[in-house]
């Protein structure tokens, strides 16, 4: 047995047979030490949003690295990290705002959660330290993101953290629940609260459950009401994942508070942010001669390698209408997904942007029926990993038509098979 810790792995599966080993990659392609090609049909954890080997990102990466390796942030700047807070604050619906870099998503939710409590704590009100969010959703794995994204499967260890945080379910506007419970929980708590914190438009580790832009804007409305600030989780669907740039733009909101990362960087370095809007940062300032210094940092925020590799992202995004393509291709995904819809056993087939979702009707056995089908698909050069009886695509945005339609017809045969 080798010596790594495999994330999300049961011990289990790793006694049926070893694990690929991928060695290299090319475009949508990854290939194990043995040349075996596999589709990255989830984008390596929903990231890669530009391909592998993508040699614009390479030859930014190879430059910076021969100039500038790593300097902090605290007292002082690098011009790769501020050209690229301002491209990002620049592609909010206000540029108006502030970015505080981490390196991966869940510290950058750490960051926004703690800027949320201390924004309040500025201001004089100091019980406003617990926050608002959506049964299910997803923010991380660090203490603070599981405080307010607590997800029974992979957190049941440390459901006391979820003490931290009020949840409201999915709206569902069909039944009329939609902003309802969220409208009763701040006029109750309101006087406790300091955020809400939601995925915007879809619940990737749940399930990827989606629900109405509708909702963000009820939301927003309710948030300004009643002096709660309202953090947006763009992490796995920013950067034109879901067919918008950002995905809160379906509902034409201004959160306070956004949180990016994974395809910031098209996925090739860690690299993540919490971008908040000046009125917030402005509540830091010691000039009055109180310290209300934002005592949070990461030793590698703002790394000039990975802000340089992130710029040149961002130039491609432009370039290719990265939201653009994947409205488009969406449109092709779904009608392609939707031949098995309405089949003995397949309980919902949905779409958004570039992620296509094909969910099962329950059996008693479905971690094994999963599991089935996921290595049935890797033997057939497909790499995709089920949520239990969720199967779901999320290639990366570079993807052909063709090949994108030869993705879908696997995955739709494979679990054809095994219904």
């Amino acid at each position: 047995m080798d010596h790594i810790w495999h994330p999300y792995t049961r011990f289990s599966s790793l006694a049926v047979a070893p694990l690929p080993s991928i060695n290299r990659g090319e475009g949508i392609y990854l290939f194990d030490e043995n040349g075996k090609k596999y589709i990255d049909a989830i984008s390596s954890w929903w990231s890669n949003t530009l391909g592998h080997g993508n040699t614009r990102l390479v030859e930014a990466i190879r430059d910076q690295a021969g100039r500038l390796q790593h300097s902090i942030l605290g007292n002082l700047s690098n011009p790769w990290a501020e050209e690229l807070a301002r491209a990002i604050c620049d592609r909010m619906p206000d540029a108006r705002r502030h970015a505080m870099f981490a390196s991966d998503g869940s510290c950058a939710v750490d960051a926004a959660l703690k800027m949320a409590i201390q924004y309040h704590h500025n201001r004089g009100l100091k019980g406003k330290t617990r926050f608002l969010t959506l049964e299910e959703d997803y923010h991380g794995d660090t203490i603070g993101a599981v405080s307010v994204g607590y997800v029974d499967g992979f957190h049941r260890p440390f459901e006391f953290l979820k003490n931290s945080s009020f949840t409201v379910p999915l709206p569902d506007y069909e039944t009329g629940d939609g902003v309802e419970p969220t409208r009763r929980m701040l006029k109750e708590h309101a006087h406790e609260i300091a955020a809400v914190i939601v995925e915007p438009l879809c619940q990737g580790a749940a399930g990827m459950r989606m629900y109405e832009p509708r909702y963000l804007r009820d939301l927003e409305g309710l948030c300004r009401e009643h002096d709660v600030l309202l953090i947006i989780d763009e992490i796995a669907m920013g950067f034109g994942r879901t067919g918008r740039y950002w995905a809160f733009e379906h509902a034409e909101v201004d959160p306070d508070i956004v949180c990016i990362g994974k395809g910031i960087t098209g996925g090739y370095l860690p690299l993540s942010a919490a971008v908040c809007k000046d009125y917030i940062y402005e509540t830091f300032s010691d000039e009055a001669g109180d310290d209300r210094t934002f005592y949070h940092g990461h030793t590698f925020g703002g790394n000039p390698i990975a802000a340089a590799c992130a710029l040149e992202a961002l130039k491609i995004y432009d370039e290719m209408d990265i939201a653009g393509r994947a409205e488009r291709l969406g449109k092709l995904m779904e009608t392609e997904l939707r031949m098995i819809e309405g089949e003995s056993g397949v309980r919902d087939v949905r779409t958004l942007g570039l992620i296509g979702v094909i969910e099962l009707e329950p059996v008693p056995d479905t971690a094994s029926r999963a599991a089935v089908i996921r290595d049935g698909l890797r033997e057939n050069g497909v790499l995709l990993r089920p949520l239990g009886n969720v199967f779901y695509l999320m290639p990366p945005l570079i993807i052909s038509g063709q090949e994108l339609a030869e993705l879908c017809g696997m995955l739709v045969g494979m679990i054809r098979k095994y219904l």
